[in-house]
């Protein structure tokens, strides 16, 4: 069975049915068996391994979705999308409740079919690939909670690796959310104080005294409200890691009593005057420049150096894109399972999105953006809309840019400057309007043409959308609903049809 984009098994009794989605599907490069009978399907699951099962619900041996479940008992990671013949909600949570990805109804579209078909092969790849990524991360570093294939976070691991055997002060560098803390922690994991305490400090914004308590305990009547002795962070922490968060947020007074305690390995409480001594690593991490803020004076050099011993900087997530879809298959599946929902799935058009995005606040944001979409989500398809305005609004702004560069006039010095009145250069006006009518042509693709979803997606009437596409000249399309309809066919608007 030829396999260039994956393998696909049709089971439906109908031939008419099965011939005609194997010459289609071959036509799009899958390898595609079929079967007509539950029994059958099962046999060619068992002969070999398959991408995307197409089952119809009815079959003459066999429930589809009693089926459905026994299948997903022998291989929980096939994508399977459901053929009926008719669609209900009632359909759609029976289909998503036993595993299904998606359904399709008789009669389809075949762009339809072919798109959603395409994204369930999609998602069993991304789910293999993420499994055999975990595995393949924890037989080579044992850090089965860190997510990523790209280069430069291979890199970082390696690096934990080598560091996390010897006692040596690691420095971890790199922007909010990159995941500073899950490193720290995969440090001491594999480390031989591994089933020491691993003890997380975050000193941000919190008051002189309170935080050298907290790291150093305190005598009874050391302070006011000190009203029973109390160990400190340092001595819970002996034998183990603790780690610094934020370390740049400390002050002056408490930097220079770190400083001792990672040279002598030995402090005083508040209040106290015996001498304390304790073995511990330290790591640290911050997202601030620390050569920048020495120079400034505002950071201890011969603090920096000390633990600056080993540095590791963190990638931020637009460095690092291939890792996207691994971390948003990670997500979902966590949110989905915490919600008590079905697997979600983000549409083409949304993980367009997600993957053209900058992420400004790394894994953290993106963390939130699929919790979000999946507490959010109402069924299994999650779409664009179920995606934080920012993420959307600057594609828009970033595609309208590009589409729009051979509009602007260049300013004065750049390539095709002109001087004096240029009559060919566009008008504000005219500019103004290409950006609208591209804007509005965007969402009419984005929404298969639908005219009313795509006035809901604006905030604006239907009326409203229907003057602008008749004002601007947008040619609008027509869909054929039959089955197996050929390319859609533009036709011009008519105002309120």
């Amino acid at each position: 069975m030829p396999n260039t984009k994956g393998a696909i098994l049709v089971v439906d009794d109908e031939a008419e049915i099965r011939e005609g989605l194997e010459l289609l599907l071959r036509s799009e490069g899958y390898g595609v068996a079929s079967a007509e009978t539950g029994d059958a399907g099962l046999a060619r699951l068992d002969e070999q391994p398959f991408d995307l099962l197409l089952l119809d619900v009815s079959l003459p041996d066999r429930n589809g979705l009693e089926l459905l479940r026994e299948i997903r008992r022998r291989d929980p990671h096939l994508s399977v999308v459901l053929i009926t013949a008719y669609a209900s909600i009632d359909t759609a949570r029976a289909a998503f409740k036993s595993g299904a990805q998606d359904y399709i109804t008789k009669p389809w579209s075949n762009d339809e079919l072919l798109a959603q078909v395409a994204q369930a092969v999609e998602g069993r790849r991304l789910r293999e690939e993420n499994l055999q990524l975990k595995r393949a991360l924890k037989q080579r570093y044992n850090f089965p909670n860190i997510i990523g294939k790209s280069e430069n976070m291979l890199a970082v691991l390696d690096l934990v690796t080598q560091v996390a055997p010897s006692r040596s002060t690691v420095l971890i560098t790199g922007e909010s959310g990159t995941g500073k803390e899950l490193i720290a922690k995969a440090i001491h994991s594999a480390s031989t104080r591994a089933d020491k305490p691993f003890v997380p400090v975050n000193t941000g914004s919190m008051p002189v005294d309170l935080l050298e308590s907290q790291l150093f305990g305190h005598l009874r009547g050391a302070f006011t409200g000190a009203v029973a002795s109390k160990k400190g962070l340092f001595e819970v922490a002996d034998q183990g890691t603790i780690f610094f968060d934020e370390i740049s947020t400390i002050g002056p007074e408490t930097q220079a009593k770190l400083l001792r305690v990672i040279q002598e390995r030995e402090y005083m409480r508040l209040g106290g005057t015996e001498t304390i001594k304790v073995d511990v690593r330290i790591l640290a991490a911050t997202n601030a420049d620390l050569v920048t803020l020495v120079r400034e004076g505002r950071f201890r050099e011969d603090l920096f150096h000390r633990l600056n011993v080993i540095a590791i900087n963190l990638p931020a997530l637009r460095d690092r894109k291939e890792d996207i879809p691994l971390l948003i298959d990670h997500f979902l599946r966590r949110y989905c399972e915490e919600n008590a929902k079905p697997l979600r799935r983000f549409t083409t058009p949304a993980m367009k999105l997600l993957m053209d995005y900058d992420w400004p606040g790394n894994i953290r944001e993106l963390e939130n953006v699929v919790e979000r979409a999946v507490v959010l989500s109402t069924q299994e398809q999650m779409d664009s809309d179920l995606l934080p305005e920012n993420s959307r609004t600057k594609e828009i702004v970033k595609g309208v840019r590009l589409q729009l560069a051979e509009f602007m006039p260049p300013l004065p010095g750049e390539p095709g400057a002109r001087t004096g009145a240029d009559s060919s250069a566009p008008s504000l006006f005219q500019i103004m309007e290409e950006v609208e009518r591209r804007v509005i042509v965007d969402m009419l693709e984005r929404t298969a043409w639908n005219q009313t979803e795509a006035a809901e997606r604006f905030q604006i009437p239907l009326s409203t959308l229907n003057q602008k596409i008749k004002r601007l000249g947008i040619e609008t399309r027509r869909r054929n609903p039959g089955r197996g309809h050929g390319p859609d066919e533009p036709v011009q608007h008519v105002a309120g049809k």
